[in-house]
């Protein structure tokens, strides 16, 4: 079965936390181990593992993600999202996640991220839990 977390940005650019809605269903899952597979359901949005106790953090690797890949008038695209699209390319739409004893394994400073790249927006992401 396949389970979806709808999430609500509210920013143009900005990670979302995600963490705790993906612990929430692994443990409604009734599966003790196994693997949780994450995957964003948009071309404008992303999926990271990264710091989740330094908001700094995410908003360096915004910063940085602007200058590399800034909004430019030359991009063709019509709705003129294309650094969006780029930026979700970088990032990745999908993560795998490994859990033991109903607990996600990630390390002390980690959390997942919803990345939005063309925002505010409502989003979806889409998770299927695996036994081992």
């Amino acid at each position: 079965m396949v389970r979806y977390l709808e999430i609500r940005s509210r920013a143009k650019a900005e990670f979302i936390d995600i963490t705790s809605m993906v612990r929430e269903q692994v443990r409604g899952s009734g599966v003790t181990c196994g693997i949780c597979h994450i995957f964003v359901l948009h071309t404008t949005a992303g999926l990271t593992i990264n710091e989740g106790a330094d908001p700094a953090v995410q908003r360096d690797i915004l910063t940085y993600l602007d200058r590399l890949v800034p909004r430019d008038p030359y991009f063709t695209h019509k709705e003129g999202n294309s650094d969006a699209h780029i930026k979700s390319t970088l990032t990745g739409t999908s993560l795998t996640v490994f859990f033991n004893e109903g607990k996600l394994l990630l390390g002390t400073w980690q959390s997942i991220y919803l990345c939005e790249f063309d925002g505010p927006r409502q989003r979806k992401v889409a998770l299927k839990i695996v036994s081992c």
